[in-house]
């Protein structure tokens, strides 16, 4: 990359939370609520995708309608609270964060009161100009629409900046918007699955920061 990007905007789950245990065995008990399989750590790292209404749907294998969809999420999030205490961040977040010599932001599909408390609780308001989550109560979506905002609010040119994310929506949403795209190969998703994007694709966050830069 000749063009030096300016601005880093992390993603929550899976990336700077190291939280894939804890968002399968949230999924099993919302999967057990309508007497789904068991998923283990690999299948959601192959399977997962967004929206997740979708990925309920494969691995149910049948239409999830939206009431239906409700239900499942808010199961998943009650269960997922539950254990959101004892998670913690990936190994290297902190030293990646402060790698970076441009300004931060972080962009979660995570419900946005909640988000800004867990970022307080693990001290990364310092590093980070933004922090914006899910508005709303029901979670799943895209994530092209929310950067845009997010940039946006912002004031920032999408060619300015690079995501760092760990699922192939990342590298979608970036890409349309004409941002540039790191993907972390330790979160949500299968790094086969990543490669087969195209965009650059890091084992660390430190690794991640060093390609973005």
């Amino acid at each position: 990359m000749n063009h030096v990007a300016k601005h880093l905007v992390w993603d929550w789950n899976g990336t700077l939370l190291d939280d894939l245990n804890l968002v399968v065995d949230a999924t099993n008990v919302c999967l057990a609520t309508v007497g789904g399989p068991v998923i283990t750590a690999d299948d959601h790292r192959r399977d997962f995708r967004r929206p997740i209404l979708d990925y309920y749907a494969h691995v149910l294998e049948r239409p999830v309608g939206e009431v239906e969809f409700q239900l499942l999420d808010d199961a998943f999030h009650d269960a997922y609270r539950l254990g959101m205490a004892d998670v913690k961040l990936a190994p290297d977040a902190l030293e990646a964060l402060g790698r970076w010599t441009g300004t931060q932001s972080l962009l979660s599909m995570f419900f946005h009161d909640e988000l800004l408390i867990e970022v307080e609780r693990h001290g990364l308001g310092v590093h980070l100009v933004r922090v914006d989550g899910l508005p709303g109560t029901v979670g799943g979506h895209r994530k092209a629409a929310y950067l845009d905002r997010h940039l946006q609010a912002l004031g920032l040119d999408p060619a300015d900046v690079v995501l760092v994310g760990d699922s192939v929506d990342d590298g979608e949403a970036a890409t349309s918007l004409g941002a540039t795209c790191v993907l972390y190969a330790g979160g949500f998703t299968d790094v086969s699955l990543l490669k087969a994007t195209g965009l650059p694709v890091a084992r660390s966050l430190l690794e991640a920061v060093e390609m973005a830069a």
